[in-house]
């Protein structure tokens, strides 16, 4: 049986990705007479070698803006084969800008083509591309000096670029790093050993890709199957659809559903052709369970004995894939497998330098940074480390609003303290300290812009609701920095701390049967929303002092608008750094509408409507 092998290219811009594959494929046969005429009239028209000459990156160039700026942006799949093997090859963008594609390309590749110009040698795309090939469990790494003609086949050239890579590539755990020079716009050392490099031992490219060490097979390893949904036409079938992620499956192996931990047995495996004796990794199936155990959306199949740690803590690589930065503290959404959940870095460990590979200290990740992070979920998941098992251990960050990719992380292992740290029950539960109180508990989060009103009118509140026997608390900006928020600035990072500290005291308090009035800036939306997670719904009431910024700076009661205009403070909230104002607050204090005292009036009525506290009838 003629074997498979995934493979990807990378490298940096214009290094000759997309030309290569091309050369592979019409050296190897794999183009129609049509698609060759067709590729004959796109070279004319759009073709950066010349007239008359093919243009054979337009053979991967799929996308109209592709073509007309000779660049790849998708990852484009592209399929062919020899006598010898088969191939499924992955061209992936150069372009900084487009770095997550190239890290979906590598998920999957079994060994990667990494290109490098010979006129420019070592680029910084290149080293980023290595160490995410290194993170994606890539272990073999072809690495192919090209455009060699444009150096004159300099053998000494050559081999000062395979040693520089050699030198850089020694800590990232690569088991094979072949070199070859070649062309790929003239096919030398790309599918035929080349006249111009007598030198060169190993063979053309495609030689060494023949004889890569066969595919992994991902059905040799343990049983994963993530539940994509439960298939019940009718009262008579109950099956559990979605594709065999690792290992394989017979009727009649027991299983355990995670994170659950029931125990079940496999009846049948059902396909659009009728049932299976089998089930691999890679097919897409519905398993019918011998019993009618909880299984829903998200859940994992796994063999007993060979489960992964269920966990709502680890330690994980990320790739950060979006213009805005990675802020501990913020909530995202993480999908791993087909299940999903509410995820928040709890610390950056370090950030990698690609070009050194040397650990920096971070508060934040931007675009196309990796670091090491711990992060923390809201409810257990099956987790096991990436090098053990792709399935279990890859995962995506999702933004919780625009659902846009931000991440891809990798799990390194999970953190202890997730198994050591129990919940300990209390007999005096949230039910008996509001029974005692005469008013439910909330949370009154004010925000606005500095000088807002946001404090005063508060203050207001407090002392009605005080007036009225109810028990309250304040939470202001300015008083938690003076305690518990003292050792934070105002960076963004720090922001995102400071809101995380005080949503979860005011949860706490809450919790106690408090009525918490906190009064913070809280710029942000994505912050606003997760301390609004923590709490019942009902229970978490945003209050938006709408004051425009005019009106704010002209009060500038403490000067701070003064200052963050003469450029003494920097990232000051409506000057140096955006305000997100509410798009559906609970209640809207038009400032320009009354006084302070009757803006908290506003807010005791809207507490009595709702039935925070009695009627003020």
């Amino acid at each position: 049986m003629v074997s498979l092998l995934r493979f990807i290219t990378c490298g940096s811009v214009d290094d000759g990705k997309s030309t290569l594959i091309g050369r592979l494929l019409h050296d190897c046969g794999a183009v129609p007479e049509d698609q060759l005429a067709s590729l004959a009239r796109d070279s004319e028209r759009h073709g950066t070698t010349g007239r008359g000459n093919l243009d054979l990156a337009l053979l991967v160039d799929g996308l109209s803006a592709e073509r007309e700026q000779g660049i790849t942006i998708d990852v484009a799949y592209r399929y062919f084969g020899t006598a010898r093997r088969r191939f499924i090859v992955a061209d992936t963008p150069g372009h900084e800008q487009y770095t997550r594609n190239m890290a979906t390309g590598a998920s999957n590749a079994d060994l990667a083509v990494l290109l490098v110009d010979a006129r420019k040698g070592l680029l910084t795309q290149t080293r980023r591309h290595s160490f995410i090939l290194s993170l994606m469990g890539v272990r073999q790494v072809v690495l192919a000096v090209n455009k060699m003609d444009a150096i004159g086949w300099d053998q000494a050239r050559f081999e000062a670029i395979v040693a520089d890579y050699r030198a850089f590539a020694a800590a990232l755990g690569f088991t094979s790093i072949q070199p070859v020079p070649l062309s790929a716009l003239t096919g030398d050392n790309v599918t035929r050993t080349s006249a111009h490099t007598p030198w060169h031992a190993g063979g053309p490219l495609l030689a060494m890709l023949e004889a890569a060490p066969a595919t992994s097979d991902a059905s040799d390893g343990p049983f994963r199957f993530p539940v994509q949904w439960v298939v019940r036409p009718d009262g008579n079938f109950r099956g559990l659809a979605g594709t065999v992620a690792a290992g394989a499956i017979q009727p009649g192996a027991p299983v355990r559903v995670l994170p659950s931990g029931r125990a079940s047995t496999i009846a049948r495996i059902v396909t659009q052709n009728g049932d299976r004796d089998r089930a691999a990794a890679g097919q897409a199936v519905t398993l019918v369970l011998t019993d009618d155990v909880d299984v829903s959306r998200g859940d994992l199949l796994v063999p007993p004995g060979a489960e992964p740690e269920v966990t709502d803590q680890f330690t994980a690589h990320l790739i950060w894939m979006h213009d805005e930065p990675l802020l501990p503290g913020r909530t995202y959404l993480i999908r791993m497998g087909t299940a999903t959940a509410t995820a928040q870095i709890t610390q950056i460990k370090h950030r990698v330098d690609v070009n050194s590979l040397e650990h920096l200290a971070s508060h934040a990740l931007g675009l196309n940074d990796v670091g090491l992070c711990n992060l923390s979920l809201d409810s257990p998941l099956p987790a096991e480390p990436y090098a053990d098992g792709r399935a279990c251990g890859s995962f995506i960050l999702i933004d919780r609003h625009s659902n846009a990719t931000l991440a891809c992380g990798m799990v390194l292992h999970g953190l202890r303290r997730a198994g050591n740290i129990q919940r300990q029950p209390m007999r005096v539960g949230k039910s008996d300290r509001v029974a005692a109180n005469g008013h439910r508990p909330c949370v009154l989060w004010f925000t606005g812009l500095s000088g807002a009103g946001k404090s005063t009118i508060a203050d207001l509140v407090e002392q009605r609701l005080h007036a009225a026997g109810c028990r309250t608390m304040s939470l202001d900006g300015d008083n938690v920095r003076h305690g518990l928020c003292r050792d934070l600035g105002f960076m963004p990072a720090d922001r995102v701390e400071n809101i995380r500290r005080v949503a979860h005291v005011a949860q706490l308090m809450a919790e106690a049967g408090l009525i918490v009035l906190v009064s913070l800036i809280s710029p942000f939306r994505a912050d606003r929303e997760m301390a609004r997670s923590l709490l019942p719904p009902g229970e978490f009431l945003e209050i938006f002092v709408d004051t425009p910024l005019e009106i704010c700076e002209a009060r500038d009661v403490k000067g701070l608008y003064r200052k963050a205009r003469s450029g003494a403070l920097p990232n000051f909230t409506g000057i140096g750094s955006p305000y997100e104002p509410p798009t559906e607050p609970d209640l809207r204090l038009d400032t320009g509408a009354g006084d302070a005292a009757f803006l908290a009036d506003a807010v005791m009525r809207h507490l009595a409507q709702t039935g925070i506290i009695p009627s003020m009838d």
